[in-house]
């Protein structure tokens, strides 16, 4: 209950501020430069002074932030990737000579590169599936509250109901693991899924592909809604049917919707962190770079160069789907 009462008061406090901040920004500069009751040159001249200055009064905390909690890290930490373990002294590119060479950061990569292989395809597609299926049925909208759930919960939340699912207990006792209990329902041996080497990472896969089905249904949802009736009913007439009308019709017109979610689950996926750490911990070869960053850097290494240096890996394999991803939704907003 504490824990509750101070959540309360530390989102009304973020929200007294920022009203405070806001009327009082403002009064400060009209104060400093008044228009009303003026006629003239100065009143103009302040008009033009104030208008120039209120936007970046709104803007001011946000660059102030970014620059804060974005730019500083991502300089302190290329700087750090250049020093050794406990950032004093210079060592150049050896963290990341070492990096490569080792067969722990080789084995992130390809698990990274597994997870980018399935996650952001398979929860796209399932998105896309159950928008489409239930963009027209009464209970759709339920049915989307119950897919969107998962959502709202953490990745650590998330790992702990998998857990659950995947749970093992020795062959003979009673299994509370559900997909241990169907395998020894049907006559099989139970198996504890997350230590098998290569198809653990499948495993964490479901998880991601579970939380992130929601969120990809939800924007193409919107953008099944989008398009023009007039198209889906010119290819009725000619003869489409529902397949081809899916495939050839609703696709091709929400192909950039489609593109953004994909890269957006791209991103996460790059970052993915929270669901290794809570389930296997990177052992039973399911590491990837971010849980490895975290190992380097706080754990048992306590190596700030190299952790550093994983770091910037994972910050240099992001920013090329970002600016494309920007780019693509700039180019979007031209045509409206």
């Amino acid at each position: 209950m504490q824990q509750l009462l101070f959540a309360i008061a530390t989102m009304a406090a973020g929200v007294l501020a920022c009203a405070a901040y806001f009327f009082g920004t403002n009064w400060i500069l009209d104060k400093l430069f008044p228009s009303k009751g003026l006629t003239g040159p100065l009143a103009s001249r302040n008009l033009r002074i104030t208008n120039a200055i209120r936007p970046w009064l709104f803007l001011g905390p946000a660059l102030f932030s970014l620059t804060i909690y974005l730019i500083y890290p991502v300089i302190a930490s290329v700087w750090l990737s250049l020093h050794d373990r406990a950032g004093e002294n210079f060592v150049g590119l050896n963290n990341f000579i070492w990096m490569f060479n080792d067969g722990e950061f080789r084995q992130s990569i390809y698990n990274n590169f597994l997870w980018l292989l399935v996650v952001p395809a398979a929860a796209t597609f399932f998105g896309l599936i159950i928008a489409a299926l239930t963009d027209r049925i009464w209970w759709g909208n339920i049915a989307k509250t119950l897919i969107f759930m998962p959502m709202a919960i953490s990745f650590v939340g998330a790992s702990v109901i998998w857990k659950f699912i995947y749970d093992y207990r020795a062959e003979g006792t009673e299994q509370i693991g559900i997909l241990n209990a169907i395998v020894v329902y049907f006559g099989g041996s139970p198996e504890a899924w997350v230590t098998l080497p290569f198809w653990n990472n499948f495993f964490l896969m479901v998880i991601l592909i579970w939380i992130q089905t929601g969120f990809a249904m939800v924007i193409l949802s919107a953008a099944l809604r989008g398009i023009p009736e007039e198209t889906i009913e010119a290819a009725v007439i000619d003869g489409a049917n529902g397949l081809q009308i899916f495939f050839k019709i609703m696709i091709p017109q929400m192909w950039g919707t489609i593109a953004v979610v994909w890269t957006t689950i791209t991103i996460l996926v790059l970052k993915v962190f929270d669901i290794v750490l809570a389930m296997t911990n990177g052992q039973w070869q399911s590491q990837v770079l971010a849980n490895l960053m975290f190992d380097w850097m706080f754990r048992g290494g306590g190596d700030f160069g190299r952790g550093a240096a994983i770091a910037v890996i994972i910050m240099v394999l992001v920013i090329p789907i970002m600016v494309w991803n920007i780019r693509n939704a700039a180019k979007e907003m031209e045509g409206h």
